[in-house]
């Protein structure tokens, strides 16, 4: 199993772990990822991270694919991926509607729709076999609106991309899950039970049969992100994940249209989901994290003092050997931390 860091979104500020970072490279870790929200970017702290770091890997976990347009995205990508001597790795996510929509200023409709013409056009300027031409639901090229010029001539890119470089998606429910193993190299979960790799087996399965050409599970990462808090106070340590769970079970995304809610049910925990997300939406954000389970978090997270996360790491070392889990990306790991999941997984 891979390890991975993930560096989270800026808050007021943004200041990167580079201290960790560095730290991950020199223990042979093989990737560090970025993030974005509607604050910082996840494309310029990663080209800040590779010119401080010479093997690691760095992707976007995700870049958000509503931001920018696919050929954007692909000329970034190239970019990165030249200038880091092939270290890049592209990865994109829908977003939701609150974000897409109110911050974007455009529509979410046909998410996995929009997310397979993005990916058939990244991989298409990449592979520049021809200039470029696409007419989908949510992109053309060349522009064919009522208000077009008329002048869009289809381009072949100037720089020469890397059609090996890898894509990643952020899926947790069925369609984007399946969409991604038919399209993509690998997947983030937001989190994950790692005795519960049949909530996505049916849907990454169908996902490698209709990508045909012999693609199969093998070739396909699953990589979720496990939220590290190492500390003596096992309550205190629990509770910076439930922050996070609360924050996303019961805030991220409407009453009816939160992703990571539903998520949540289908790890078993729907009556806790539903109750955090009523108290979250009603202002009163420390009950919703306290109502999150002590449970759920040891399901999807590792807390707690040295001995209690080595014994946690035996079901994501078994996880590993049993192929359920190809990448394990800790989020929020310390030094010691990321010294004892080396020493345990690697």
């Amino acid at each position: 199993m891979k390890l991975g860091v993930v560096v989270g979104y800026s808050q007021s500020e943004f200041k990167l772990p580079m201290d960790e970072i560095l730290e991950a490279e020199r223990l042979g870790y093989d990737s560090v990822w970025t993030s974005e929200a509607y604050g910082s970017d996840a494309l310029t702290p990663a080209a800040w991270i590779m010119a401080r770091t010479s093997r690691i890997k760095v992707g976007t976990a995700i870049m958000q694919v509503p931001a920018r347009t696919p050929t954007s995205t692909a000329m970034s990508a190239m970019t990165l991926q030249s200038l880091s001597g092939g270290r890049f790795i592209l990865g994109l996510g829908p977003s939701g509607p609150q974000v897409v929509e109110g911050w974007y200023g455009t529509t979410y409709a046909r998410p996995l729709t929009r997310m397979r013409e993005y990916i058939g056009i990244v991989r298409r300027v990449i592979a520049r076999e021809a200039p470029l031409q696409y007419a989908g639901y949510h992109y053309q090229l060349p522009y064919q609106g009522a208000d077009s010029t008329g002048l869009g001539k289809p381009l072949k890119s100037i720089l020469h991309g890397d059609p090996d470089m890898k894509i990643y998606t952020a899926a947790i429910t069925d369609g984007g899950i399946r969409l991604a193993a038919e399209l993509a190299d690998g997947f983030f979960p937001v989190w994950m039970n790692p005795d519960r790799y049949d909530l996505f087996a049916p849907a990454v399965n169908a996902g490698l049969a209709a990508a045909g050409n012999g693609k199969s599970r093998k070739d396909f990462d699953v990589a979720p992100f496990v939220r590290v808090c190492m500390g003596a106070d096992l309550e205190k340590c629990r509770r910076v994940a439930k922050q996070e769970l609360a924050y996303y079970i019961g805030g991220m995304g409407a009453d009816k249209k939160n992703f990571y809610n539903d998520y949540a049910s289908r790890l078993g925990y729907e009556d806790d989901a539903l109750k955090i997300q009523e108290l979250f939406l009603s202002g009163r954000k420390p009950e919703a994290v306290a109502a999150v389970p002590d449970e759920l978090v040891d399901d999807v997270a590792l807390v707690g003092p040295p001995e209690r996360i080595r014994d946690q790491l035996a079901r994501w070392r078994e996880a590993g050997e049993k192929g359920r889990v190809n990448s394990f990306l800790a989020a929020g790991a310390s030094l010691e931390a990321l010294r004892l999941l080396a020493e345990e997984l690697l």
